[in-house]
C-alpha cells in the first residue's frame, strides 16, 4: 500500500515540476516581451504586467507544494533532528499534523471560500479581463498537493518508514548533484 502511495507521490511530484517549468518558461517570455514592447517598440503591452503577477503567484504557491513533495522546504526537519530516535517519530508525527491542519483550513478551505467570493462577486483582472477567481485558484490546488503530500508522509511516519521524513530526501541521482569544489594539492 505504502509502495503505491509513493509511486502516486513521485508522479505528482514529477508533474508539477514540469508545470512550474513550463510557468517559469512563460514567466520569462513575458517579461522579456515587455520590456522588449517598452523599449525597443516604444509600445508598452498593458498586459505583461498583469500576466507577470499572475504567474509569479502559480509558480510560488506550486513551487511550495514541489518543495514539500520533495522534502526540501525550510526548517522543519532540523526540529525533528534534535531529538532521540522515539522522539523524533512523534514530534515529526505532530509536525505533519500542524502542516495537514494549515493546508486544509487555511489553504484549501480558505482557498475556496477565496476563489468563490471572488467568482461570486464577478471581479476581473484590470488588462485582461480573466475572472479573479481563476487566478486565485492557486491557493486551494497547491493547498490539495500540501495535503496529500502530507498524508503519505504521515502513512510513512504511522508505518515505520521514516527515512524521508526524518532524514530529508533521498540522495539524487550523478547529474543533480552538486559538484564538490576541488581540493587544493
Amino acid at each position: 500500500m505504502l509502495g503505491g502511495l509513493i509511486v502516486i507521490k513521485t508522479a505528482l511530484v514529477r508533474l508539477l515540476e514540469w508545470i512550474v517549468i513550463v510557468v517559469v518558461a512563460t514567466l520569462v517570455l513575458d517579461v522579456l516581451w515587455g520590456v522588449f514592447s517598452r523599449f525597443v517598440l516604444r509600445s508598452p503591452s498593458r498586459w505583461t504586467e498583469e500576466v507577470a503577477t499572475i504567474l509569479l503567484i502559480w509558480v510560488a504557491l506550486l513551487g511550495a507544494a514541489v518543495a514539500f513533495g520533495r522534502n526540501e522546504h525550510l526548517g522543519i526537519d532540523y526540529l525533528v533532528r534534535q531529538f532521540d530516535p522515539t522522539a523524533r517519530r512523534m514530534v515529526a508525527l505532530v509536525v505533519q499534523l500542524v502542516i495537514a491542519w494549515f493546508a486544509g483550513a487555511v489553504l484549501v478551505y480558505g482557498g475556496y471560500v477565496l476563489v468563490s467570493e471572488t467568482l461570486r462577486a464577478g471581479q476581473v483582472t484590470s488588462a485582461l479581463g480573466l475572472r479573479q477567481g481563476h487566478v486565485y485558484l492557486a491557493v486551494p490546488i497547491s493547498g490539495v498537493f500540501i495535503l496529500l503530500f502530507c498524508l503519505e508522509r504521515m502513512a510513512e511516519l504511522v508505518l515505520g518508514r521514516e527515512r524521508d521524513v526524518i532524514d530529508g530526501p533521498e540522495p539524487r541521482s550523478g547529474a543533480d548533484r552538486s559538484v564538490e569544489p576541488p581540493v587544493d594539492e
